[in-house]
C-alpha cells in the first residue's frame, strides 16, 4: 500500500468548490478518499462533486454548504459531514477571507474584523468541533492553507497577513495539546498560486513581476502544487509530521 493512499478515509475541505481546496477534493479522492466538498454557494459545491463523481467513476464527493462566517453553519457542516461519511479523519481549513488589499491605515474597522473572525475564529471553532471525534478515535489530521504572508510583512495585505499568521499558531497548539492522542496539526503556506481567490494579484502587471523578480521558479504556482502537500499531511506519508508549517512557493520566500 502507498504511503500516500487515502482509501476508506473521510476529508471535510472547507471553500473546495474552487481553486486550491477544489484541488485538495480531487486529488484526495483519486488515492481513494471521500470528501467534503464546502463552501457559502450549494450549487457551485453540487457541480464541483459532480464533476468529481464523474471522474473518478462512483460517488465519493458530497456537497455541504456553509458559511464559515456563521458559527451554526460551522456546527450544522460538522454534524452533516460526520453523517455522510461517518467519521472526519481529516479536516482541511481552506476557506478564507480578504476584504481589502491596500494601507492598513485606510481599512475599516469592520473590515478588520472579518478578516479575523472568518480566518481566525472560523478555523478555531471548526477545529474545536472535529477535535473531539478525533480524540475519541485517537487519530486525526488538521490542515490549515495559510500564506507566506504569515511570514512575510507586507505594505498591502497587513490584516491577512496577521490572520494567516494566527493560523500557524493555531495548528503549533493542537499539536502541542493533542499530539499524544495521535491528532496531527500543520499548515501550508501558499505562495502566489492561480486561483480566483488570489486574482487581483496575478493579474496586476506590477505585482506579479515583483512577485516573479524574487522567485527561483519565475512562475506563480498551480492548485494541485498545494494538494500534493496536502495529500501527503493526510495520509501514513506525513504520520510524523506534526506543528509544522510547509512552504509552497517556487522559492519566493528564500530570496
Amino acid at each position: 500500500m502507498s504511503l500516500f493512499d487515502l482509501k476508506n478515509k473521510s476529508i471535510l475541505i472547507t471553500g473546495s468548490s474552487r481553486g486550491i481546496g477544489k484541488a485538495i477534493a480531487y486529488q484526495s479522492a483519486l488515492m481513494g478518499a471521500n470528501v467534503i466538498i464546502s463552501s457559502r454557494k450549494i450549487d457551485a459545491c453540487k457541480e464541483t462533486a459532480e464533476e468529481i463523481n464523474k471522474s473518478i467513476g462512483k460517488e465519493v464527493a458530497f456537497p455541504i454548504e456553509c458559511n464559515i462566517g456563521n458559527e451554526d453553519q460551522l456546527q450544522n457542516l460538522v454534524n452533516a459531514s460526520l453523517e455522510t461519511l461517518g467519521s472526519i479523519d481529516t479536516l482541511v481549513c481552506n476557506a478564507a477571507t480578504n476584504t481589502y488589499m491596500g494601507s492598513m491605515l485606510d481599512m475599516s474597522n469592520e473590515q478588520f474584523d472579518k478578516v479575523m473572525h472568518n480566518n481566525i475564529r472560523s478555523n478555531q471553532i471548526l477545529c474545536n468541533l472535529c477535535i473531539p471525534h478525533m480524540i475519541e478515535k485517537e487519530a486525526g489530521s488538521i490542515i490549515i492553507v495559510s500564506s507566506i504572508a504569515a511570514i512575510k510583512g507586507s505594505s498591502i495585505l497587513g490584516a491577512y497577513n496577521i490572520s494567516k499568521a494566527a493560523d500557524v499558531m493555531i495548528v503549533k497548539n493542537i499539536a502541542a495539546e493533542f499530539g499524544h492522542k495521535n491528532i496531527r496539526a500543520n499548515s501550508i503556506a501558499p505562495g502566489l498560486i492561480k486561483t480566483d481567490f488570489a486574482k487581483a494579484l496575478w493579474e496586476n502587471p506590477e505585482i506579479l513581476k515583483s512577485v516573479l523578480g524574487t522567485t527561483p521558479m519565475q512562475r506563480i504556482g498551480e492548485p494541485d502544487e498545494i494538494a500534493g502537500v496536502a495529500v501527503m499531511l493526510a495520509s501514513n506519508a506525513g504520520s510524523y509530521i506534526n506543528g509544522q508549517t510547509i512552504v509552497v512557493d517556487g522559492g519566493t520566500t528564500i530570496v
